[in-house]
C-alpha cells in the first residue's frame, strides 16, 4: 500500500470488550469472592426463591472430618455438591446448603494424646475442641475459595451442645425400643488406639501370617462312635495365637470328610480332612493319603469331642455353614472370644467364652500357658507353633498373604477380642432398613446392591468406645456393676448436655451427676463414648429436622463410595430407628481420586513423599478455583478418578477456549441494543437461524444433563459447541459481516442477536461450573444489577427448535468438504494461496435440496469463504477450483468487482455512510 493510500482500518467495526483474555484467576477470584460475601449473594439467591415460593431441593452435606487440609478428593466431593446445588437453584428450586463438620472421634484424640501423653480427660477435650475448630476454619476457607455457596457462618458441627443433645435423644429412642444391650462378645479391637472400632474405622491391608495345619485328636468316645481309633481332626488357621482360646472345631454339615490313613516319612496316622482339599493338604504338608478308611458327612461329627492339642481340655465338634472348601482342611478352629462367626457358633452350642487378651493386645493369665502371659499376641505366633511341634500336633506350616483389617488411625492390625460393650441389636432395624433401601434412588444403580449387602451381612452394632473425645454413653452402673440403661435417663442427660455441653459428663463427679439426674447415691457413670458414626448418622435429626430452611428426608446425599458402610449406612439405621424411614430420597456415590500410576486411593502422606501435591490449595493457588471446578465437571464421577498434576493441567486448554468464546461474543456485541437492534426469528438469515437451532439443542441437552447430575455431559456439550459450532464455523464465517457490514445492516444485527442469545445461554449454563468466570463475563456484558448466579437457566427457544436450517446447513457442510478438497488441490499446485482467492465450479445432482442457497451469492461466498461459486446441475456432486480474476477489495479483503472508488459495492456504501 502506498503512503497516500487510504487506511480503511478505522472504518471497520472491530470487536471491543473490557473482558480480558487472561483470567488471572489466582489474583482475581478472591476479589470476586469478597464481593459475593460482602453483598450477601448466597442470602439473596435464597431470598429470591423464597419470595417465589419455589419448591425446595435439599442436598444434605455429609460432614467431613475436622482434622486436616482439604485435598483433591475432598474438593471433588464438595464441588460436585456445589454443582448440584447451583444447577438446582438455576433450575428454579430453593436449594439451601448447610455445610457441616464431624468433630469427635479417634483421629483427633489420637493426634492430641500423641502430642502430650498423660492428660486429664477435661484437658484432652479442651485441646480436641481447639484442634477441630482450627481445621473447621481451614477447611471452610478452602471450600469458600473453591466457589462453593452455602451458609458458611452458620454450619452444623457435631460438637455443638444442641447437636450432641439430639444424638442422646436418638440414643434414648433406641433404648426405648429395646434395641440397646450390653454383652461381652468379640469386637474389632485396636490395641494401638486402645478402643473398639466400627467397621468403617477399619481399613484392609495385605498381611503375611503363618498358616498352620494342626491335629486335634478325637476323644476315645468320639473315635469309638466313628469306628476310627486314634483319628485326629485336621484344622487350618492363620492365627496360631488364638489356639489357646480354642473351644471347638466346626465342620460343614453337608461336606464329605475322608477318614483316612496318611503317611509321611514312614510314619502313619489316621486323619480327618474334607474330600475336596485332600490333594491340597498333601501338597502343602507332604502328608500323603495311603488309604481311605471311610467317608462321613460333617453332620455325623456333631457334638463329638476332640482333645485340645496342648491344653488339658476338650473341644466340641460343631456344625457351621460358614465352613468352606476354598482353602485349609474343611475343619475350622473355633475361638468364640476371637471372632464373630466363632462367637455365634459358640453361643449356639454353649461353648462359653474365652478371650485371654488385655487392652494392649497382650495375653492374660487366662491363656493357660504361663510363658505366654504378658506377651503380645502377634509376637506369640512362633512360640505357639513351637509348642505344637513339641507336642507332635503340627502337620504343616506355610506363609499366607491375605487382606487383613487394620486400625485406620494407629495403622496397627486389629485383634478380634471379647470385651464387655454396648450394642445396638439389628434384629428389627435390619429388616426395616433393607425395605427402605429399595425405596431410595441409587446413583449409580449398583449402589443399591452395595449398601444392601453391607446392611444384610453386618453384625449387631458395637457402639461403645473407650475414648474421651466424644459424646458420652449415657449409662450408669449400680453398686453391683449392673448397667442402668434407661430412655428417661438418656433424655435427662440430653437436656443437661444441651445447656452445658458434653464436658459436664467428664468434669463432674459421679455423685454430682447422680444428684443432677435424680439417681441414687453410689452409682458410677460409664466412661465410654458413643461410636462417632452415631454422631454423623444423627444429622438428619439434629440438622434437617431442626433447621427451618431444611426438611427430612433430604432429596439427596452425595458422598464417596466408602460411605455405603459409613455415613450412608449409619444415617439409614438412625433414621429407621427415629422415624421408620430412610433419611434420603436419593443417594449419589462418586469414586475416589486415585493415583494415575498406582490406581490406588490417594494418600496425602504418600503423595507428599513422592512430591505429588494433592492439597486443593496447591491447585487453586496455582491455577485458580475455576480450573479445579472445570476439572471436577470433566471427570467421570461414577468411577475412580485418576489424578496427577499433568492430568489436571489438561483442563487449562478447554478453560482458555471457553473463556475466549465468551470474550469473542462480548467483543462482537459491542454497541448492540437488544431492545432496538434485535432481529425477529422470521427475518433471520440461514446461518444465524442455524446457530440458534444448535443453541436450542445444547440448552436442552445441558439442562437434562444437569438434572441427571451428568456434569461431564454438560462439560462436553459446551466445550464441543464452543469449539466446533461457534469458533470453527459461526464466528469464523460471520467475521466478515461483523467487521465490514454497516452497523445497521440486517445481517450484522442478526448475528449480534444470535450472539446475544448465545452469550446469555452460555454464561448461565457455565455458571455452576465456572462460577467465577461466568459471573465476571456477565458483569462485563453490562448486567451489573444481578450476579449471573441469581438468574435461571435458559429455556430452549421454541422459535428455534431444530428444523430446516439445521438440515440445510448440514448439507452445506457436506458440500463444503468437497469444495475444500478441490481448493486444497489447487493450493498445493501453487495456483493460489488462500481460500478467498478461489472461484469454484460446482456441479450438484439434479434436484439438490439446497441449490437455491448455493445460488445465493452472498450466502455462498460467506459460507464457503470464496471469491465466487458457479453452480450447475448434473449427474453427481463435483467441484473444480481456480484462481479468481476479481480484484481484492482493500477494505474487506474479499475478491469482488470493484467500483471507481476502488472498493466493492458493499464497502463503498458503508464508507459513504461513514463519511456522510
Amino acid at each position: 500500500m502506498s503512503a497516500d493510500a487510504p487506511n480503511y482500518k478505522d472504518t471497520l467495526t472491530l470487536p471491543q470488550t473490557t473482558f480480558p483474555m487472561r483470567g488471572d484467576l489466582v489474583e482475581n477470584e478472591p476479589k470476586r469472592l469478597a464481593k459475593w460475601e460482602e453483598s450477601g449473594l448466597y442470602q439473596r439467591i435464597i431470598a429470591r426463591r423464597q419470595e417465589q415460593k419455589a419448591p425446595k431441593f435439599i442436598l444434605h452435606d455429609g460432614p467431613p472430618f475436622a482434622n486436616g487440609d482439604v485435598h483433591m478428593g475432598t474438593a471433588l466431593n464438595k464441588v460436585l455438591k456445589d454443582l448440584v446445588v447451583k444447577s438446582k437453584t438455576m433450575a428454579g428450586y430453593e436449594a439451601p446448603f448447610i455445610p457441616g463438620w464431624d468433630c469427635h472421634g479417634l483421629p483427633i484424640e489420637f493426634k492430641v494424646v500423641k502430642q502430650a501423653a498423660g492428660l486429664e480427660p477435661a484437658e484432652i477435650r479442651r485441646r480436641c475442641t481447639e484442634f477441630a475448630e482450627k481445621f473447621i476454619d481451614i477447611q471452610r476457607g478452602s471450600f469458600r475459595r473453591l466457589g462453593v455457596f452455602g451458609d458458611w457462618y452458620n454450619p452444623y458441627v457435631t460438637m455443638a451442645p444442641g447437636y450432641e443433645a439430639e444424638i442422646l435423644r436418638v440414643f434414648a429412642k433406641l433404648v426405648e425400643s429395646g434395641s440397646v444391650y450390653q454383652s461381652k462378645k468379640p469386637v474389632q479391637w485396636s490395641y494401638g488406639a486402645h478402643t473398639a472400632l466400627a467397621e468403617a474405622e477399619v481399613e484392609y491391608k495385605e498381611k503375611e501370617s503363618p498358616a498352620i495345619f494342626v491335629k486335634f485328636p478325637l476323644s476315645a468316645e468320639a473315635a469309638c462312635n466313628l469306628g476310627a481309633a486314634g483319628a485326629s481332626m485336621v484344622i487350618w488357621t492363620t492365627t496360631p495365637w488364638t489356639l489357646p482360646a480354642n473351644l471347638g472345631v466346626a465342620l460343614h454339615p453337608d461336606f464329605t470328610y475322608i477318614v483316612g490313613r496318611f503317611e509321611r516319612d514312614g510314619h502313619e496316622e489316621t486323619l480327618v480332612v474334607v474330600r475336596e482339599l485332600v490333594e491340597t493338604f498333601e501338597q502343602k504338608t507332604g502328608v500323603k493319603l495311603v488309604e481311605t478308611l471311610q467317608e462321613r458327612k460333617g453332620r455325623e461329627f456333631e457334638n463329638l469331642e476332640a482333645h485340645h492339642p496342648f491344653l488339658d481340655r476338650t473341644s466340641k465338634l460343631i456344625l457351621g455353614q460358614f465352613v468352606t472348601t476354598e482353602t485349609g482342611s474343611g475343619a475350622v478352629h473355633i475361638a468364640p472370644g476371637h471372632g464373630a462367626d466363632d462367637y455365634v457358633a459358640g453361643q449356639q452350642y454353649g461353648l462359653g467364652l474365652l478371650s485371654p487378651v488385655d487392652d494392649d493386645g497382650n495375653f492374660t493369665v487366662e491363656v493357660g500357658v504361663p510363658e505366654l502371659v504378658g506377651q503380645h499376641v502377634f509376637k506369640s505366633n512362633d512360640r505357639v507353633i513351637e509348642i505344637l511341634e513339641e507336642k507332635g500336633a503340627l502337620l504343616g506350616r506355610e506363609k499366607y498373604i491375605h487382606s487383613y483389617p487394620h486400625c485406620w488411625r494407629s495403622k496397627t492390625p486389629i485383634i478380634f477380642r471379647a470385651v464387655e460393650q454396648f450394642f445396638i441389636s439389628l434384629e428389627t432395624l435390619r429388616g426395616e432398613a433393607l425395605k427402605a433401601i429399595d425405596g431410595v434412588e441409587w446413583l449409580p444403580a449398583w449402589g443399591r446392591n452395595r449398601i444392601y449387602g453391607t446392611v444384610e451381612s453386618r453384625p449387631d452394632w458395637c457402639i461403645s468406645r473407650q475414648r474421651t473425645w466424644g459424646v458420652p454413653l449415657p449409662v450408669f452402673f449400680d453398686e453391683n456393676n449392673v448397667a442402668i440403661l434407661s430412655s428417661d435417663l438418656a433424655c435427662k442427660v440430653a437436656d443437661l448436655v444441651e445447656k452445658e455441653g458434653t464436658n459436664v459428663w467428664f468434669e463432674k463427679t459421679d455423685a454430682e451427676l447422680a444428684e443432677l439426674l435424680g439417681l441414687p447415691a453410689g452409682v458410677k457413670k460409664c466412661k465410654d463414648t458413643l461410636d462417632v458414626w452415631i454422631d454423623s448418622g444423627c444429622s438428619h435429626v439434629a440438622v434437617m429436622e431442626k433447621r427451618p430452611e431444611l426438611h427430612a428426608p433430604a432429596d439427596l446425599y452425595l458422598e464417596a463410595t466408602d460411605q455405603h458402610r459409613g455415613w450412608f449406612q449409619s444415617s439409614l439405621m438412625m433414621s429407621i430407628a427415629w422415624r421408620k424411614a430412610a433419611p434420603y430420597k436419593a443417594v449419589l456415590t462418586h469414586g475416589f481420586v486415585v493415583d494415575k500410576d498406582k490406581k490406588g486411593k490417594l494418600s496425602k502422606s504418600e503423595a507428599e513423599k513422592a512430591g505429588k501435591p494433592i492439597d486443593a490449595a496447591h491447585f487453586y493457588n496455582k491455577y485458580g478455583a475455576d480450573i479445579v471446578r472445570l476439572w471436577v465437571s470433566s471427570v467421570d464421577w461414577q468411577n475412580e478418578v485418576p489424578f496427577s498434576e499433568d492430568l489436571f493441567k489438561q483442563v487449562a486448554e478447554p478453560y482458555r477456549r471457553l473463556r475466549n468464546t465468551l470474550r469473542i461474543l462480548l467483543g462482537n456485541l459491542d454497541g448492540f441494543d437488544p431492545e432496538a437492534d434485535r432481529v425477529a426469528p422470521e427475518d433471520m438469515p440461514l446461518l444465524d437461524r442455524w446457530i440458534l437451532e444448535r443453541l436450542h439443542s445444547v440448552v436442552a441437552e445441558c439442562r437434562k444433563a444437569y438434572e441427571g447430575y451428568e456434569f461431564r455431559k454438560v462439560f462436553n456439550a459446551l466445550n464441543q459447541f464452543c469449539t466446533t459450532d461457534l469458533s470453527a464455523v459461526y464466528v469464523d464465517v460471520t467475521k466478515d459481516r461483523m467487521y465490514c457490514d454497516a452497523r445497521s445492516s440486517l445481517r450484522r444485527r442478526a448475528s449480534q442477536t444470535a450472539m446475544f442469545d448465545v452469550f446469555n445461554a452460555l454464561a448461565k449454563l457455565l455458571a455452576p461450573i465456572l462460577a467465577y468466570t461466568a459471573d465476571e463475563a456477565w458483569e462485563h456484558a453490562g448486567f451489573c444489577d444481578k450476579s449471573v448466579h441469581e438468574h435461571d437457566f435458559p429455556e430452549p427457544d421454541a422459535a428455534y427448535a431444530p428444523g430446516k436450517a439445521t438440515e440445510d446447513v448440514e448439507r452445506l457442510f457436506q458440500i463444503k468438504a468437497l469444495i475444500q478438497t478441490a481448493i486444497e488441490k489447487s493450493i498445493q499446485a501453487k495456483e493460489f494461496t488462500r481460500n478467498n482467492e478461489a472461484e469454484v465450479d460446482l456441479i450438484v445432482p439434479t434436484g439438490e435440496s439446497v441449490i437455491a442457497l448455493l445460488k445465493d451469492k452472498e450466502l455462498a461466498n460467506e459460507f464457503f469463504i470464496l471469491a465466487g461459486l458457479n453452480v450447475t446441475e448434473g449427474a453427481e456432486l463435483s467441484a473444480i477450483a481456480r484462481k479468481t480474476s476479481l480484484c481484492l477489495c482493500p477494505r474487506c479483503r474479499r475478491h469482488e468487482p470493484l467500483l471507481e472508488s476502488g472498493l466493492c459495492e458493499r464497502c463503498d456504501e458503508v464508507i459513504a455512510v461513514v463519511n456522510a
